[in-house]
């Protein structure tokens, strides 16, 4: 039943280590749901109740919430093999925080919490690889919205921008590099807007401290940014 989203569903962070022969006989134990959605219909919508993780099968869905004036304003963009929800598979308010869209026609796969922490029937070793992932997630994301606090202390556009080059660059190790999220992302992650940082970027670049493309940066003064990012 669920052979034919392998693939996708391998790649999810959820599943890593898992075989793919182990990974189908322990979904065929948990029996996950599996449902459909059409272009632009809502997958899930904020405030509803809260039933389990989301992992996208086939097709992609933005990830929304509404701001204070009441416009809905894009989070992220999840796809094949990305998950969404997780912060919120063990919480004791069981609400989904955000509005799931399908942007397209998709298919998504839930897993509740009683699933992922569940005793298996089977005492199946994969299972203790999903344990294992799903508190590394979790423990991620927490240490990204932490860094994310720290960003949003600096009160300069270009500041928070430097502070971001900068911590990829000691992630990596080299001057060039790809970015992990691309400029919506990269607005909403700092928490200022597009245009403004478009406008900081060039300004940055003009002025020879660094150069990009989409989602590429080279840093061609990293003493500037470091001076910049304190």
């Amino acid at each position: 039943m669920y052979d034919k989203w392998l693939s996708a569903i391998a790649v999810c962070p959820l599943f890593r280590g898992i075989e793919l022969e182990e990974l189908s006989s322990m979904l065929m134990c948990l029996k996950p749901k599996v449902e459909k959605y059409k272009k632009n219909e809502f997958i899930k919508i904020a405030g509803d109740e809260y039933e389990g993780l989301g992992i996208i099968l086939s097709g992609s869905a933005a990830i929304t919430k509404e701001n204070s004036i009441g416009d809905r304003v894009i989070i992220t963009v999840v796809k094949s093999g990305d998950m969404f929800g997780e912060m919120a598979a063990f919480s004791d308010q069981k609400k989904w925080p955000a509005t799931v869209i399908a942007q397209e026609a998709s298919q998504v796969m839930f897993m509740s919490s009683d699933i992922i922490l569940g005793e298996c029937p089977k005492l199946c070793r994969g299972h203790r690889f999903l344990i294992m992932n799903m508190l590394k997630i979790v423990s991620d994301k927490a240490l990204l919205l932490n860094k994310k606090l720290d960003y949003l202390s600096i009160k300069s556009i270009r500041g928070r921008i430097s502070s971001l080059l900068i911590d990829h660059y000691n992630k990596i190790g080299t001057l060039s590099f790809m970015m992990s999220l691309n400029r919506n992302e990269m607005a909403d992650f700092l928490n200022v807007s597009r245009p403004a940082l478009s406008r900081e970027l060039c300004k940055l670049r003009d002025e020879g401290v660094l150069d990009f493309y989409k989602s590429s940066v080279v840093i061609k003064d990293i003493e500037a940014l470091k001076l910049m990012a304190e």
